[in-house]
């Protein structure tokens, strides 16, 4: 009943299914609200016609950039879901040595599992607008989350959160440095690094990046991984010139991908939200 009262359906419905679980340590947020507005930025630029007009209907003026970080943004929340089942939805632990099974996924679920369900609820014409909203900011985040390496973690080290290193002389760890560390080291708004970004991504590069599958993105942000961790602890210039160009080709890709699945869900018929409000 309470659930009822201050979540969309979707939302109660899965914390139902999950709410027996116990919620495994949360990794920080990946990107941070930057690198989430940046990636929701270049989505906005690529999605079809009928995906951008399908998203204004849900949540009229806003935009992608401000919805990616919704569920980050809802972490300060007291409630259940909130605090407990949605949290583990921002990521994927894929151990040393093993491929990713759906099979595999914690009780709770994790990113990976997360996903379809949201997509499936955008693509169901009976699915409320609440419902709706609530999956598509979901969306827009965890496909930001999935292309952050360290949110494809290892199961040993919280995905980077133990590693503690100092970033340019400040006590920090790697999650940290990757989550938003370089990303403000820039000293760029999220429009401008988005506008950087988006005018270097050639249609080549759209369209061999064109991939729906979370499981490609999540292998990419494993390889990626294996090469991240720091010999030394103390990390500043040298650190971030060496990992510049991946950590944008990681921004960009999410991008894309963002765009990519909306324009899939949405171009499906029989997806049409109602307008807002109604």
């Amino acid at each position: 009943m309470e659930c009822a009262m201050r979540y969309p359906t979707l939302a109660c419905s899965l914390a139902a299914t999950l709410g027996g679980a116990l919620a495994m340590p949360a990794p920080a947020a990946a990107w941070g609200a930057i690198g989430h507005r940046i990636t929701g930025a270049i989505a906005d630029e690529n999605l079809s016609g009928v995906a951008r007009a399908q998203v204004r209907l849900l949540l009229g003026e806003e935009d992608l950039a401000e919805a990616a970080t919704w569920p980050d943004d809802m972490k300060s929340d007291p409630s259940e879901f909130w605090q407990k089942q949605a949290s583990p939805w921002h990521y994927v632990t894929v151990r040393e040595g093993h491929a990713y099974k759906p099979s595999d996924a914690p009780p709770e679920g994790d990113a990976l599992t997360a996903l379809p369900r949201f997509a499936a609820t955008l693509r169901d014409p009976k699915a409320s607008v609440e419902d709706k909203r609530l999956a598509l900011r979901f969306i827009v985040h965890i496909i930001g989350d999935l292309h952050q390496p360290l949110h494809a973690g290892g199961g040993n080290d919280r995905g980077g959160n133990d590693v503690k290193v100092t970033w340019f002389g400040k006590e920090t760890n790697l999650h940290s440095v990757w989550d938003s560390g370089m990303i403000e080291q820039r000293s760029l708004s999220y429009s401008e690094y988005a506008h950087w970004l988006s005018r270097k991504i050639t249609p080549q590069q759209v369209v061999s990046w064109n991939v729906r599958d979370p499981l490609v993105w999540t292998a990419e942000s494993i390889a990626l991984r294996k090469t991240i961790y720091p010999a030394n602890p103390s990390i500043s210039w040298d650190y971030a010139y060496q990992h510049r160009a991946e950590l944008d080709d990681r921004l960009e890709r999410a991008g894309i991908r963002i765009a990519a699945y909306l324009n899939w869900i949405f171009d499906q018929e029989g997806s049409a939200p109602r307008p807002a409000g109604k």
